[in-house]
């Protein structure tokens, strides 16, 4: 009789990890993605403030 490595063994059969069929209502969705969206956009936007402030550092009010 042939002796299996552990990576030859066989599992358990793979599982979903959330297998309930809860039904989502389309507007829910929606509404999650569009908070999701606007999230992202106002951190696009400060990372743009941030590079633009940090390039534009001199006033010109030294000397």
């Amino acid at each position: 009789m042939p002796v299996m490595s552990g990576d030859e063994a066989p599992g358990p059969a793979p599982s979903v990890a959330n297998d309930n069929a809860v039904p989502l209502d389309p507007a829910d969705v929606d509404a999650a993605l569009t908070r999701i969206a606007e999230a992202i956009g106002r951190h696009i936007a400060r990372k743009h403030i941030r590079a633009r402030k940090a390039a534009n550092d001199n006033d010109g009010d030294s000397g």
